[in-house]
Order: C-alpha cells, then sequence, then structure tokens
C-alpha cells in the first residue's frame, strides 16, 4: 500500500532531535508560554518575514482570532461582510460567521482553484470590511489587483496560510502578503506539530497584542482582564517540536515540488484533469496534489484496489453543508464541481521516486 501521507516515516526522520527536545521540556517543569513559545514565535516570523508571531492552539482559532481582533479594535463590527472563497475548507468560513460576521462567498478560477481575483469586486459593498484569501492546496492567490483592489476600498487583507507555508509571490512569503494571517500545523500539513496547533503572523503591532490578549483569556497582565477572551495558547511541547521541523520545511517542500514535477510530466490519461505547475515554482509547495476526473468513486475504488491510497478535498462545499443550511438553495457551480471532481494523489516528502513511478503507471492504466 502506497499511503496517502505517512506521517510516522515524516517524524522519525527527526527523530533524534524531536525526541531530545520532547524530553528537553518534560524535563524543564514548564509547559505553557515558555522558552520554546518565544523561540518558535521568534523563527517563525523571521521565516516569514513578518515583524510579530503568535503561536495559538490551532489554525482555526488563528482566523477566529484575527477577526475578533479586529472588531476589539473598531476596525469591524457584527454584521459587516468578510469575502471569502466558496471552494475552501470550511474553517475558513466558520471562522467569520464565529465572530457575528457576515461571509461573502466568491467562486474559484477552474485552472487552480483559488479564488478568482476578477470577480472579488462586484461583490464589494459599503459593509464589505475585509478579504480572506485561501492559498488552497499549497499554491499562493495574490496579484497587484488583488493588492490595489484591498487598499482602494480599504479593506484589510488576511490570509488564511493553513496549506502553503513556505510558498511566495514574487520573493514575499504567504503570511506576509496582507495584513495578517493564520496559520495551521495539523499534523498532515507542510509544518505539522504532534498535535493541533496554530500561528498568527503581522506586521500591525496592535494587532499582534490584541491578538495575544484575547489568546489568554482576554489578559495581557495575569488575573486583569481587558477582554471577554478566550483560551488558545500553543504548548511548550508542540512548540519545540516544530522548532525542529522548521528549520527543515524548505527543503521538504522542495520534494514535493519534484513529485508534483513528476506527476504532471508523466501521467498520460485524458479521463484525468492534472493541476497546472505555476510559472514560478516558488508560488506553490504542493500541499495536495488534486486530480479531477469525472468518474471519481471509480477511480478512487481503482487506486484503492491496486494499492494507492487517495483522500478527498473535499467531498461537500461548504454552501451545501447542514451548519450552513440557509445556503443551501444557492448555486454555486464552479465550486461545486470542483467537489464532485477532484481526488487527491499521495505525496509527501518521504515519497520516493518508486512509489511516484508506481502511481503514475497504475493511474496511467486506469480506463
Amino acid at each position: 500500500m502506497i499511503k496517502f501521507l505517512d506521517l510516522q516515516k515524516i517524524n522519525l526522520k527527526h527523530q533524534k532531535e524531536i525526541e531530545a527536545k520532547l524530553l528537553e521540556v518534560f524535563r524543564s517543569g514548564w509547559y505553557l508560554l515558555g522558552e520554546n513559545l518565544k523561540e518558535f514565535e521568534s523563527n517563525l516570523a523571521k521565516y516569514i518575514g513578518s515583524n510579530h508571531a503568535v503561536g495559538v492552539a490551532n489554525g482555526l482559532d488563528a482566523l477566529r482570532l484575527i477577526l475578533r481582533a479586529y472588531i476589539e479594535m473598531g476596525v469591524m463590527q457584527r454584521g459587516d461582510e468578510i469575502i471569502v472563497p466558496a471552494n475552501t475548507y470550511i474553517a475558513s468560513i466558520l471562522a467569520i460567521s464565529d465572530n457575528g460576521l457576515v461571509p461573502v462567498l466568491v467562486e474559484p478560477s477552474l485552472g487552480n482553484y483559488n479564488i478568482d481575483i476578477s470577480k472579488i469586486e462586484e461583490k464589494i459593498t459599503s459593509k464589505t470590511k475585509g478579504i480572506l484569501i485561501v492559498h488552497l492546496y499549497g499554491q499562493v492567490v495574490f496579484s497587484e489587483v488583488l493588492k490595489t483592489l484591498a487598499n482602494n476600498y480599504q479593506l484589510k487583507l488576511i490570509e488564511d496560510n493553513a496549506q502553503s507555508i513556505g510558498a511566495n509571490w514574487k520573493g514575499i512569503k504567504t503570511g506576509n502578503l496582507g495584513d495578517a494571517a493564520g496559520f495551521s500545523f495539523y499534523p498532515g500539513k507542510n509544518l505539522g506539530a504532534l498535535g493541533d496547533a496554530g500561528a498568527i503572523t503581522t506586521n500591525d503591532e496592535n494587532l499582534a497584542k490584541t491578538i495575544r490578549a484575547l489568546a489568554n483569556y482576554g489578559s495581557n497582565q495575569k488575573y486583569v482582564n481587558i477582554y471577554q477572551g478566550l483560551n488558545s495558547r500553543l504548548d511548550e511541547i508542540q512548540a519545540a517540536v516544530l522548532n525542529v521541523k522548521l528549520k527543515y520545511i524548505d527543503q521538504e517542500n522542495q520534494r514535493r515540488r519534484e513529485i508534483a514535477e513528476m506527476y504532471i510530466s508523466k501521467i498520460k490519461n485524458d479521463k484525468i484533469i492534472l493541476p497546472e505547475l505555476p510559472n514560478d515554482p516558488h508560488e506553490h509547495v504542493w500541499h495536495l496534489f488534486v486530480i479531477r476526473t469525472q468518474e471519481r468513486e471509480k477511480l478512487q475504488a481503482y487506486l484503492t484496489d491496486k494499492g494507492v491510497q487517495t483522500l478527498i478535498h473535499y467531498p461537500i462545499p461548504p454552501h451545501k453543508q447542514e451548519a450552513y443550511k440557509e445556503w443551501n438553495q444557492l448555486s454555486y457551480p464552479i465550486t461545486e464541481r470542483i467537489h464532485e471532481e477532484v481526488l487527491s494523489l499521495p505525496i509527501s516528502p518521504v515519497l520516493e521516486d518508486k512509489e511516484v513511478n508506481e502511481v503514475v503507471e497504475i493511474v496511467n492504466s486506469y480506463d
């Protein structure tokens, strides 16, 4: 069986360093808000190129806290609109509605599955206060047009960077393209912890300070609460693991690019639509390698039978979920088509060439 993602193998690559760090944290007697977190926040900010990084409990909280901080700062208020891709993992949208803000869905481009920037302006109203872009599957979505649009309408540009750490646009890393960015370090991400973990990056000192307090019960001084906050903190164990793995992220992303290029150059099957290679390879870190086919269940069953594990990212679009039943009758045809046809092939820094070639051969023999 060729695993979709061999997490054990990925982490065992760094076994000695990780185990040494885990033991160090265990023996220290300090498990929250300690030196490992400070070190990781400093390393992450330096890597991304931002002035501030704040570790939080998970990727959803990262997005929730950015929006909540803007509300506390008076930049946004409940009932304001945030533009967001219709084609995304539901967390991007949950973060908006959780804050009493209104998600406004925009269709993706069928070429790269990311939000279609040309369709954003028509959705802007007097209530629009932000655009939440999602660098889906690991590919940057950004342009001068988007930047100008946000500036002209005085909108906050927030990045959901859960899938694309290490990607960059014209030398600027994702996580530093907008006003603030949320990261997920869920174990399966390109930079994965050993449990839930997340972070926020920004160049706005006031925003970072507000987020830091909100994530710590609304407090920036023990037992003094200035906000009705949350408990969302990145613990010392996860910070220590992430400090080890951050050193290898560029090397591991490069391996993902090599695998993607092998798939794209070698898979030749007219029943399968392959993703496009970006003009600049640095614009994609291939968190997922997503193909499309009209008979997805048939292809997935075939691949399973041949020993290739695949996943579907994602089978049901957010506007068709019961959680948003008020949207169930809405039509987003491009999004719906993507969700009906996508299938993710194995890709990871520990996938070997012989395994990639085996996947290629099996996919090519499908009819």
